[in-house]
């Protein structure tokens, strides 16, 4: 094959998949981000705060975002998917599909004018808010999108699904730039590159799995991503954390919901729960001062640098933490029943809640087998990718983004549970390894075409 110049491909576009191709890019060498949502920011973009400092989450990740908007090395391939790669040894051929948005990514402005006028505004479930709001069928996820260009949702477009809308289509009648074509197509790219990283992210377990805890049964128990959401100025209360119309007077926090359960086939720590409940914690005493906080826990693991100070700060701030399973989650007149045996007393408690907040379990991506099969990486006996130790020649212990496959590398959560920092660490390890392999790669180029020097 012809002399090409070694890039790399990383797939996922979250706060790992940026941190390593800003790595990577800066080091001077192609990057292709390959992100099958309309925008990069992942999980992270969801959130409200961050433990244990506090800071917005919006104020690190937005200017990341940016970056790698922007970055002259990075070509970011959002609403696209991986479909297939090939190796020849020395490289890996790659076929990208980039999915339609039926809108002209060039001339879109951003301006939302096609959005306002659509006629399924705030009808369709957002699936960034966690279903807590509405939006149109043609959207942005959300205002700090990278890019911030909107996608038409193909599922919720009456035209795209019925083959009309109305008389006459509003959206494009109100687009100033003429932006939309409602018959665009995906198409296929292919690229050659030298390394690759997954860096696919993670799934929140269904809380259908725990029925006793009756979400989707009574509106006031919800998972911790919808409450992020209750809590982030951008979300749907503006921040607000209001329940019924109301703030809650009482509110419940049940911890380690699938995590460490063998009956949910999920046995191991999720690892981020402990922290993120009593960051939430704190934002119910910040927002609702007069609250009864209650948190019900098997172990608290703050593990993190800083992290068991933050929750020493959070139980003197009036929050009760009693150590239990909770049995069942039922309702008493106009007020849920948290059923639970505080382990320190020895003896059956019964809280009342107007709020219960569920942390469920981290779990794998419902597409890790299609990842793992497209690229023939293993999986460790928990479902996710395998890290180090699936290579018997490998240390897991010290090569932890090394994988079954050479060059190919993982980082953040497609691998285990983990929190923001050492998602960020790992793909800065995972860039690391990459780069080598670009670096050798590159110099060995002109030995290929000439012989060298």
């Amino acid at each position: 094959m012809g002399r090409h110049e070694p890039a790399a491909l990383i797939v996922g576009g979250g706060i790992a998949g940026m941190q390593a191709a800003l790595d990577i890019a800066d080091a001077g060498f192609p990057v292709y981000l390959v992100e099958r949502e309309p925008s990069i920011g992942g999980r992270m973009a969801q959130l409200d705060k961050t433990f244990p400092t506090l800071d917005c989450s919006s104020c690190i990740l937005t200017p990341k975002m940016v970056d790698v908007g922007q970055h002259p090395n990075i070509e970011l391939m959002t609403y696209s998917e991986v479909e297939s790669v090939e190796t020849d040894g020395a490289a890996f051929d790659a076929r990208v599909r980039r999915k339609p948005r039926y809108v002209d990514v060039d001339v879109c402005t951003g301006c939302g004018d096609c959005a306002e006028a659509c006629r399924m505004k705030g009808r369709v479930s957002a699936g960034f808010d966690a279903g807590m709001a509405n939006r149109s069928a043609i959207y942005v996820p959300f205002p700090q999108a990278v890019p911030l260009k909107y996608t038409v949702d193909p599922e919720a477009c009456l035209y795209l699904t019925r083959g009309v809308c109305g008389r006459t289509f509003k959206c494009k009648d109100a687009c100033p730039a003429n932006a939309i074509d409602l018959e665009q197509e995906s198409k296929l790219i292919d690229i050659r590159v030298t390394s690759i990283i997954v860096a696919t992210g993670f799934d929140m377990m269904e809380p259908q799995t725990k029925p006793e805890y009756a979400y989707g049964i009574y509106p006031e128990v919800m998972t911790a991503l919808e409450f992020e959401r209750l809590c982030d100025a951008s979300g749907p209360t503006r921040g607000q954390i209001r329940m019924n119309g109301k703030e809650p007077r009482d509110v419940v926090f049940i911890k380690c919901v699938g995590s460490r359960d063998p009956h949910t086939g999920v046995p191991y720590c999720s690892r981020v729960c402990c922290m993120y409940t009593a960051k939430h914690a704190h934002l119910v005493r910040d927002r609702v001062p007069d609250a009864n906080i209650t948190v019900f826990y098997m172990d608290v693991r703050a593990f993190g640098k800083g992290y068991e100070e933050f929750y020493d700060r959070v139980k003197h701030e009036r929050v009760t933490y009693r150590r239990g399973e909770p049995a069942e989650v039922y309702r008493q007149g106009d007020k849920l029943v948290v059923l639970a045996e505080d382990t320190m007393l020895g003896q059956p408690v019964e809280v009342e809640a107007e709020l219960v907040v569920l942390a469920t379990a981290v779990v794998p991506r419902t597409d890790v087998e299609d990842v793992a099969g497209l690229l023939g990486l293993g999986r460790s006996p928990d479902g996710f990718l395998q890290g180090g130790g699936a290579r018997p020649e490998v240390n897991g212990s010290l090569h932890p983004v090394d994988t079954n496959v050479d060059n190919v590398f993982v980082a953040g959560c497609c691998e285990s549970p983990r929190d923001i920092p050492d998602t960020v660490a790992q793909a800065k390890a995972a860039a690391s390894s990459a780069l080598r392999v670009l670096v050798r790669a590159r110099k060995a180029a002109p030995a290929e075409k000439g012989g060298g020097e």
